[in-house]
């Protein structure tokens, strides 16, 4: 459990925290949400102790450990893989790293003898003898294979420290788990493993993500950052979102009588309630439901931006046709014999391992790169575009405001087309 209690913050005349108190409980999972620089990430600092706030206190009961989500991916570079994973558990590893210094010593004494058997004893109370497995485990479940355990982090990917430094907070059962965008630089195999864990993690977890459906599978409650207060919401990121968009419906239909905006809400309670997708996730929700009134919902004053694909001209019925694309990076196949067609209604996801290959297939297919076997061939009815992994390049110009640098790529050049653009 982790409590705070009348919380503020301020920068200058921005609030972003005014006298927040709030209780996250064991056994469950809450999403914090909010609009981008609402304060999720700082939230969770002053959670951490890593930020002090204005006023207030952050409480966490004696003897509790929590575990932080690190964020810095160069911060254990020197370390070895497996172990920059139990430097998650900060007291087991200084036992650890004291133990070995005493039998290292050359003159090794008595006393060092009878500090030598305390530390022992708490090595063994904190399960120390199972620390290099369960790192392990953490490892692989997260897709860093066992060559690479005993590897040093410099030697990893980005991607591959960022999995390194999730398992470092999940090792050793932590009593409160604050992840950060923990979804980040994880395939899609890594991220069902995830949610399966945290499904079964009986602690207290706290997490910030922009992946709402990592967030309807994980969590039974939202933490809702807005107007400088944190609001509680049982239920997955789906129905929070649901039924505050039902909520402002209801606020403007003035004529609407309460009885009826009342049943209204119950309909759509007993609806979403029977909706979860794991049999735990759904009797608690449904009892946590079941018991909302109308005046806990509340609207959410984020304003959404508008996203919408106009094509030029009515596709036709084949868009994209790959037959047998190969490539290879450094005598490495990346692709090997990759064929499909996308045909007009189609939308698919590229998954797997090997972040790489996707992002090669997608220059391939946009002309950044040749495929070294194989074809590919776009419907003559089509207009591709491309947001690359990589877009650097497109952010050379020091000397440009960003009308203009957007009007570069617009086929309208009207100064009031390209902000209004911009304000969707």
């Amino acid at each position: 459990m982790i409590s705070t209690t009348n919380v503020s913050l301020r920068y200058g005349k921005r609030v972003l925290f005014e006298d927040v108190t709030v209780k996250f409980l064991p056994g469950n999972c809450y999403g914090l949400i909010g609009a981008n620089g609402a304060g999720k990430s700082t939230f969770l600092k002053i959670l951490s102790g890593e930020l002090e706030p204005n006023t207030g206190s952050v409480e966490l009961p004696a003897g509790q450990r929590l575990a932080v989500l690190k964020q810095n991916q160069f911060a254990y570079d020197e370390q070895q893989v497996l172990q920059t994973v139990i430097q998650g558990h900060q007291r087991l590893w200084a036992v650890m790293s004291e133990k070995d210094a005493l039998y290292a010593k050359a003159d090794f004494t008595d006393a060092d003898g009878e500090r030598a058997a305390i530390l022992e004893g708490e090595f063994a109370d904190l399960e120390g003898w199972n620390a290099d497995y369960e790192a392990a485990e953490l490892l692989s479940g997260l897709g860093i294979t066992e060559d690479k355990h005993y590897s040093t982090m410099s030697d990893l990917g980005a991607s591959e420290k960022v999995r390194v430094l999730l398992a470092q907070a999940l090792f050793g059962n932590p009593d409160v788990l604050l992840l950060d965008e923990p979804t980040n630089n994880l395939d899609a195999e890594s991220v069902l493993w995830l949610e399966n864990f945290l499904d079964n993690f009986q602690n207290t977890v706290i997490v910030v993500s922009h992946d709402r459906h990592f967030l309807d599978a994980v969590c039974n409650y939202m933490a809702d950052l807005d107007f400088s207060k944190i609001t509680m919401y049982p239920g997955n990121y789906g129905f929070w979102y649901e039924s505050s968009q039902l909520a402002l419906r209801q606020r403007q239909d003035v004529n609407k009588k309460t009885e009826d905006k009342r049943k209204e809400l119950e309909e759509f309670v007993r609806r979403f309630s029977a909706n979860a997708s794991k049999s735990k996730q759904a009797t608690s929700r449904q009892k946590l439901l079941q018991k909302l009134t109308l005046e806990e919902i509340k609207p959410s004053s984020r304003r959404y931006p508008y996203i919408a694909f106009k094509p030029e001209r009515e596709a036709g019925n084949q868009l994209l046709t790959v037959d047998g694309v190969a490539k290879a990076v450094d005598g490495h196949s990346v692709l090997k014999n990759v064929s499909f067609t996308l045909d007009k209604g189609d939308k698919i996801a590229i998954v797997g391992r090997d972040d790489r290959a996707a992002s090669l297939l997608f220059d391939i297919l946009f002309g950044e790169a040749k495929a070294d076997k194989g074809k590919y061939e776009w419907g003559t009815t089509i207009t591709p575009s491309y947001f690359p992994k990589e877009n650097s390049s497109f952010f050379q110009a020091d000397n440009m405001n960003l009308v203009d640098w957007l009007r570069q790529y617009s086929t309208e050049k009207d100064e009031s087309f390209v902000r209004g653009w911009l304000g969707r």
